[in-house]
């Protein structure tokens, strides 16, 4: 301490989101997600599409949430493509935080198969999955459209993910 002022040492979190929306649900949580995120003062969070992704953008990032519609109970085409061009940087992700999110047509449709297909990828490139002990275990997933419920569940996922990064990479 030096004149009463407090020097923190602490590197930036960068938190990226990325999602596949074709409705348009998907991405309105992915960016529900991005305002919890954004709640907590020491992470900087890019929100893209998957289209949009590039591999750099998952090497630079220190914790990745993953947002794909549900589709025949598992992640979009276009989310599972970026994961499997993602063999290229194998072993390089190891560490970095996950988390993921879907949107389905109904209950009892896969939404929990997707969230764990999504986390199935990370765990392989060896990335640390937070779960939840009292509900939504695997994620967030929704309805449709996400309701006020949903974005509010949204926005906690991006906070927990986001302190747990804090934690990992201090």
């Amino acid at each position: 301490m030096r004149n009463n002022i407090w020097v923190r040492n602490m590197k930036e979190i960068k938190i990226l989101i990325f999602y596949d929306s074709r409705t348009g649900n998907t991405e309105k949580m992915a960016f529900a997600v991005a305002e919890g995120v954004k709640e907590m003062n020491e992470a900087t969070v890019v929100v893209k599409k998957v289209d949009e992704t590039k591999l750099e953008n998952l090497l630079e990032a220190d914790g990745i949430i993953v947002g794909s519609p549900t589709y025949y109970g598992v992640m979009s085409s276009k989310v599972k493509e970026l994961f499997d061009e993602s063999v290229k940087i194998h072993g390089k992700l190891t560490g970095k935080v996950g988390a993921a999110f879907t949107s389905a047509g109904g209950t009892a449709t896969g939404a929990e198969t997707t969230l764990l297909s999504i986390l199935q990828a990370m765990l392989v490139h060896g990335m640390i999955v937070q779960g939840r002990a009292d509900n939504k275990h695997y994620g967030v997933a929704c309805v449709g459209a996400p309701n006020e419920k949903a974005k509010k569940l949204c926005r906690e996922l991006g906070k927990r993910t986001t302190d747990l990064t804090a934690k990992i990479v201090k």
